[in-house]
């Protein structure tokens, strides 16, 4: 089944914040990290149930795959995948949901 992708704002930000970290070491890193960022988000449209169920919320909507060291969060809709978040895995995933919700 084709779904529509699409990225929350607070996604957005996410991945922002992500390209801007990894390219005070590498600009040409970060620039590959959101391109396969994007290339995995686009993927969904085909294969969103590959995703794991996100422990943390234990609902079969709520799905993710790993980008390199970050969590792309996306929820599982009946015609399309919303992109929630992008969090590195190290994180307390509790407290970078919570600064996503102020």
């Amino acid at each position: 089944m084709d779904r529509k992708v699409v990225w929350t704002d607070a996604a957005v930000d996410d991945l922002k914040t992500a390209a801007e970290y990894i390219s005070k070491d590498s600009p040409s890193y970060a620039a590959a990290f959101v391109l396969q960022s994007l290339e995995s988000a686009k993927s969904l449209s085909d294969l969103a149930e590959r995703g794991r169920v996100v422990p943390e919320f234990k609902n079969e909507t709520i799905r993710e795959i790993f980008v390199h060291n970050y969590r792309l969060i996306y929820q599982l809709q009946e015609n399309r995948v919303s992109v929630l978040a992008m969090i590195h895995g190290s994180r307390d995933f509790a407290l970078a949901w919570s600064e996503r919700e102020r």
